[in-house]
């Protein structure tokens, strides 16, 4: 336990070898916390090649990068990561670890922590230190996103969580002057139980990026029929921006999933985010909170989502999108 130090962000590659954007986000919040910590904030990489993502974590701030390499973690294998994982944390005894909660991370993390017999919290939305103890407090969404749990794992190390991509901002503060490089050959002598044959990928209709949208506008149960998302199409048209949803919309049949926004949909963190027609239960506000700007248009002066919205419009959607969309086209067109 005393001699754990230093946090770990465990940063996913593509089949390109780059870095993908929750890990380079989450070395955002671990700086902070590595300063509070007053330890050192390390990159971990595991893929075939980790030259391309190795220099794009320098950017982050990072103390060190600890990379493992070879033709056997091209593509992710449970067995062989958390193989890979466990014997760098019995070597270099991190005290903290963060990963990005993808469908890699939340498979991978519950695995390290029962072999290592420490604590996970999923799916965290806030990450903070204690003062007094050095424990990190998670926070997650609880009892289906009613509230929100703050969770300390104080008996058992290293303290690991999983943290949901868009919740926290990529930052490039620059490379410092030394950074540590720590290379590991760890080769995997089990039995590899399951191999990846071929992938299909889900038909949800076009592809969605909603975490790189700088612009989102997103529409709910107000809408009242999957028709009327003309309107939230045509604002976000002429703000550039990204279509999203609300899940009672996608429960409903009027959009597909990859627009949901929220809890159970994308986390996001736009410069601007207009929920349309959106009450804002907790599990949506989950989702946004981490956007710069969150405008709410609503008829009811009542709904939740004007508690945490910067703007809010009290009014008919009817009414006040089609006038927002024809105001803001004029805007661009001088």
């Amino acid at each position: 336990m005393t001699d754990c130090k230093n946090l770990w962000v465990i940063v996913e590659t593509n089949e390109e070898g780059k870095a993908l954007n929750v890990g380079l986000e989450l070395l955002n919040p671990g700086r902070k916390m590595a300063d509070v910590l007053k330890e050192k904030l390390y990159a971990v990489i595991i893929g075939e090649n980790a030259d391309s993502a190795k220099e794009e974590v320098k950017k982050y701030g990072v103390d060190g990068v600890i990379t493992v390499e070879g033709e056997e973690y091209k593509q992710y294998n449970t067995d062989i990561y958390t193989n890979a994982v466990c014997k760098l944390v019995e070597k270099h005894n991190p005290n903290v670890i963060l990963i990005g909660a993808t469908n890699v991370g939340r498979d991978l993390g519950p695995r390290i922590s029962s072999r290592l017999g420490t604590g996970l919290t999923a799916d965290c939305t806030e990450l903070d230190v204690d003062f007094e103890t050095g424990n990190v407090k998670w926070t997650r969404p609880a009892f289906g996103g009613n509230l929100m749990a703050q969770i300390l794992c104080p008996d058992s190390r290293p303290q690991m969580g999983t943290v949901r991509p868009g919740v926290f901002s990529k930052e490039e503060v620059g490379a410092k002057d030394e950074i540590e490089e720590i290379s590991e050959d760890i080769k995997y002598d089990g039995e590899v139980r399951t191999r990846i044959l071929d992938f299909i990928p889900r038909d949800e209709g076009e592809e969605v990026d909603l975490a790189g949208a700088e612009y989102i506008v997103s529409g709910g149960r107000g809408l009242a029929d999957p028709s009327n998302f003309k309107l939230i199409e045509e604002l976000a048209e002429a703000l550039d921006g990204t279509v999203g949803s609300s899940r009672a919309a996608v429960d409903a049949g009027w959009i597909s999933h990859s627009h949901q926004v929220g809890q159970s949909g994308k986390t996001v963190g736009p410069k601007v985010y207009i929920a349309v027609g959106i009450s804002g239960a907790i599990q949506h506000l989950a989702g946004i909170g981490a956007s710069d700007t969150i405008i709410a248009i609503n008829k009811d002066p009542d709904a939740p989502i004007f508690d945490i919205a910067d703007y809010g419009i009290v009014g008919d959607l009817f009414e006040v999108v089609p006038k927002l969309t024809e105001l803001i086209k004029e805007r661009k067109a001088n």
